[in-house]
């Protein structure tokens, strides 16, 4: 049943199951980086070009996330058929190394130009 050729929604028979709900929080994930990336743009006049970094940061981040969202999917229905799923912690850390990321620079930047 877990054939190569089948298509990843007949993997498993109930369609609210784990996969469907973890591709869900990660498109809203994307989502909040692609929003973020919109409101750094809007601090490009107040301070600099340093936003651009922030900028790419962030959709770097986010198209990452939906580049890989396809497997994500597979990867869980397989594991429910199998009856053992795994985490994908390379995921987790690296969207966290990213918000991070994000987070100091932003604080970085507004501290660098903040008028006292």
């Amino acid at each position: 049943m877990s054939g190569g050729s089948e298509p990843a929604a007949r993997l498993h028979d109930d369609p609210g199951l784990q996969p469907e709900r973890t591709v869900m929080a990660w498109g809203r994930t994307m989502l909040s980086l692609f929003v973020a990336s919109a409101v750094f743009l809007r601090w490009l006049p107040h301070y600099g070009q340093a936003i651009v970094v922030l900028v790419l940061l962030s959709g770097l981040a986010a198209t990452g996330i939906y580049a890989s969202q396809r497997r994500r999917y597979r990867s869980g229905s397989e594991g429910i058929s199998a009856g053992r799923i795994e985490a994908d912690i390379v995921a987790v850390v690296s969207t966290g190394a990213s918000v991070v990321a994000l987070g100091v620079l932003a604080i970085w930047i507004l501290v660098a130009n903040a008028r006292f």
